[in-house]
């Protein structure tokens, strides 16, 4: 008898999803000194999560300044070259911080502007609780080790226990990778998958919708 024609389809992706990444934490936990730069975000969690019907993937970040600020802004017009991400940008405020070496011997005042990025986790908690107020997923794929977004966590929890929390932190450290606060909050944890990250990257040269090409920077 013939197979039954049902069999032949993929499997049917029932979750709503929706991806939530730190930029920064990703970066600095993942992706800082490797290979893996030139991430195609997309891709990455389609693979992460095959059996999640994602919605949206929010990438959250600020500009830099410096020598990073050009290959920066290269890696965010590539993403935006994809359906499914959305960046959502923060700033940068200098704040004084005091020098801590007890060997430094400068006589005059010990104090130096350093950047603090402003505005993410609240950025991150406020959009995840609107989503879960408009129904618009079932999963909250979180990418983060940062504990600021334990109010969010803890608040959709309490008022949408239906909805699944899951955790995944950047981290190729067990140090950095502990966020025990926020592991315990969520209904899933896990440290990011460092060996998927290789097959994720998106070509050297890629159309930006325009009839142009966005190249890969040059040491990434």
């Amino acid at each position: 008898m013939p197979s039954s024609d049902s069999t032949l389809l993929p499997a049917k992706k029932t979750a709503r999803s929706i991806v939530y990444i730190d930029g920064f934490n990703l970066y600095y936990g993942a992706i800082k000194g490797g290979p893996n730069k030139w991430l195609d975000i997309e891709k990455y969690f389609q693979k992460l999560r095959s059996n999640d019907d994602i919605k949206r993937i929010y990438y959250f970040t600020a500009t830099v300044s410096g020598s990073s600020r050009m290959g920066q802004a290269v890696y965010l017009k590539a993403l935006a070259t994809l359906p499914s991400v959305e960046v959502r940008l923060g700033r940068f405020k200098l704040k004084d911080m005091k020098c801590r070496i007890r060997a430094c011997t400068f006589a005059g005042q010990k104090l130096f502007k350093v950047p603090e990025e402003k505005q993410t986790d609240v950025a991150i908690g406020v959009q995840m609780v609107l989503d879960a107020v408009d129904d618009n997923c079932d999963r909250f794929i979180l990418v983060t080790g940062d504990s600021d977004l334990l109010p969010a966590v803890r608040a959709i929890k309490l008022r949408f226990p239906k909805k699944k929390l899951i955790l995944y932190v950047p981290a190729t450290s067990a140090i950095r990778g502990a966020a025990t606060e926020l592991r315990g909050a969520v209904d899933k944890d896990k440290t990011l998958p460092q060996g998927l990250l290789r097959h994720c990257h998106f070509p050297a040269k890629l159309p930006d919708g325009m009839g142009g090409h966005i190249e890969k920077p040059s040491g990434w």
